[in-house]
């Protein structure tokens, strides 16, 4: 069983295996941490990105899925990208949000990753509210067969939220 922390900043800076990416479908980069990911890591993660689009994902990636890449100049082997649920008042996407962290678990272990690094999936622009994320995000992970599930939250109201579940 891995070890999970908790860590107030910014995921372009860790030291893992894997960062994962909360992305959007195209694959081709976006704002909040898909932009910043992209920046960070370099030309290289789009040119993976687009050879993914190329081939098997020609139709974007669909929600709650991963695939990994290149994590190009980040400190970390690969990126997982996932592409996490919009927040809906009217329909429990919550099985999607769950997913994202299973499947980005999933692609890591069969890269033969060790350790990885979460943001909180759909917590920005998607809407989905930080004290409900933390607590699909946590029961997600927690039979993950890794050395460590990092999440990294980029707020302290983020950060209070996750270390409360």
């Amino acid at each position: 069983m891995a070890t999970i922390e908790y860590v107030l900043g910014d995921i372009t800076e860790q030291e893992v295996d894997v960062i994962v990416n909360a992305a959007n479908s195209s694959l081709l980069g976006g704002g909040g941490v898909d932009g910043a990911i992209h920046r960070k890591g370099g030309p290289e993660i789009l040119a993976a990105c687009r050879e993914l689009r190329a081939g098997h994902y020609g139709g974007g990636l669909k929600t709650g899925q991963a695939v990994a890449t290149t994590a190009g100049r980040l400190n970390a082997r690969w990126v997982v990208h996932t592409v996490g649920p919009v927040w809906s008042d009217t329909e429990d996407r919550s099985e999607l949000l769950a997913a994202c962290h299973r499947n980005s678990l999933k692609v890591a272990g069969d890269l033969g990753a060790r350790s990885i690094a979460f943001p909180a999936i759909s917590t920005g622009i998607y809407r989905w509210p930080v004290r409900s994320a933390a607590r699909i995000a946590r029961e997600a992970v927690e039979d993950a067969e890794l050395d460590l599930v990092r999440f990294v939250l980029f707020d302290q109201a983020a950060y209070d939220a996750f270390t409360r579940v």
